[in-house]
């Protein structure tokens, strides 16, 4: 699915919200990642096979 160089984080990985933005609807609260992903304003993702999780914060 991505075609950048270096590749960007497969969906599954913990570093899935570091690929780039492929469709911007930051308006609406959300965008789609090149990995399939929607990463919501609110930090919340939605993977491509359904799973739902929140991005990890660090101090």
């Amino acid at each position: 699915m991505c075609d950048h160089s270096p590749a960007c984080p497969e969906a599954q990985s913990p570093d899935c919200a570091c690929a780039h933005v492929v469709v911007d609807h930051s308006e609406q609260g959300w965008c789609r990642l090149c990995n399939g992903v929607i990463l919501f304003s609110d930090g919340g993702y939605l993977t491509p096979d359904g799973h739902a999780s929140r991005l990890q914060r660090t101090a």
